[in-house]
């Protein structure tokens, strides 16, 4: 159920450049599930609707989540100025959130692409199986990697070839001759696609998080809609919500 309420900041520090970690101490940290996000309102009388940012990590024993974001524009980087007592207003849990059981037992890919990292971590802690980890990232600044490292075998790509493969995440797998029999998957609409043709090209499920602008975040703008291969049964037509039906989908359901 999602719901608005007030939230506080517990602390937040930057781990790389234009990277933020924050803690947050709200009950929804007991609700929320691996791959949902939150919508996060600005102080700003001006910008009216939330940013949608994903939930790294809960703590439920704490009354506590985590997100781990990149500063992006006003909104973001106003959030990057609250320090510890801060007060956010947040919205969520939202969306769907990575079936846990279609990889349960498995052996699985979870692929985290720039800022498409973060997600993987609860789903990492969460998901019982013979655990992949894949990181995608920019250069050496490896953010989350101590905490990936805990859950399962990580690999590292580079576009500068700075850390680990040299590439993305794809040439990560390819170089290191793995295998797997679920993917999960989160990044940059590039590798979401090479992640759906690998995918289909093996025959095995790969479950992909969108990435996209949202506005209202419950469904209620049509501002995120992505084409399906089956009609919605309530519209009739190709087309479906990424905040509402999504922002996971199986691969081979969504055209991208």
């Amino acid at each position: 159920m999602k719901e608005k309420q007030m939230a506080v900041v517990l602390s937040q520090k930057e781990i790389a450049q234009g990277i933020y970690d924050m803690w947050i101490e709200t009950s929804l940290a007991g609700e929320a599930k691996p791959g949902q996000f939150l919508g996060i309102y600005s102080r700003e009388k001006d910008k009216l609707l939330p940013r949608p940012i994903s939930i790294c990590e809960t703590a439920p024993e704490k009354k506590a989540l985590r997100i781990v974001y990149r500063v992006a524009g006003a909104g973001t980087g106003e959030f990057s100025g609250y320090g510890p007592g801060t007060g956010i207003a947040l919205l969520g849990p939202l969306g769907n959130g990575f079936p846990l059981e279609a990889g349960k037992g498995k052996k699985v890919f979870l692929l985290g692409g720039g800022i498409g990292i973060p997600p993987i971590l609860e789903l990492a802690k969460r998901l019982e199986a013979e655990k992949q980890i894949i990181a995608g990232y920019r250069d050496g600044a490896l953010f989350l990697k101590e905490d990936l490292e805990k859950y399962g075998s990580l690999y590292v790509a580079t576009e500068d070839g700075s850390a680990g493969t040299r590439g993305n995440v794809m040439d990560a797998i390819g170089e290191k001759g793995l295998e797997a029999e679920v993917i999960y998957a989160c990044g940059p609409m590039p590798m979401l696609r090479a992640v759906k043709k690998y995918a289909a090209d093996r025959h095995i499920p790969a479950y992909i998080s969108l990435e996209e602008h949202m506005a209202c975040g419950v469904g209620a703008c049509l501002g995120c809609v992505v084409r399906t291969k089956e009609k919605d049964p309530h519209s009739h037509v190709h087309n479906a919500r990424i905040c509402t039906d999504g922002p996971v989908f199986e691969a081979g359901d969504v055209e991208i």
